[in-house]
């Protein structure tokens, strides 16, 4: 039997680097290459963020605002239930884990969609 070489395998980086272009390693995280502009901060995500999100897409899916990739007002009735659904869900998840404002704002989101519902589905039918 031949004898095999223990010298494994050499990995050659082949793509193209100008030499002004700092590496990843060059510059500390949380700093800006020379000519670049600083990373933004990343925002931290609340959860009145999430609320507003889901209320954002009932009330778009209810046709009172215009949805974004059309520009048009689309009523989507199933959907916007959907989405109303969704926030009971996290009300009766996030029971006495939310702040009063966190509480007050989630209350006053769903108390303004259902009624929004309400008048969408008897204009519909």
């Amino acid at each position: 039997m031949a004898e095999q070489s223990e010298e494994g395998f050499k990995v050659t980086d082949r793509r193209r680097r100008d030499n002004d272009e700092p590496r990843r390693h060059d510059v500390p995280p949380g700093q800006a290459a020379p000519g670049q502009r600083p990373p933004a901060p990343a925002a931290t995500p609340t959860l009145a963020d999430l609320f507003m999100m889901l209320a954002t897409e009932a009330i778009v899916a209810l046709g009172d605002a215009p949805d974004s990739t059309t520009g048009q007002p689309e009523r989507v009735l199933p959907h916007a239930a959907e989405m109303i659904d969704i926030l009971l869900l996290l009300r009766a998840k996030t029971e006495g884990n939310r702040t009063p404002e966190e509480t007050q704002l989630l209350e006053d989101v769903l108390y303004d969609l259902q009624l929004r519902y309400v008048r969408a589905t008897k204009s519909a039918g």
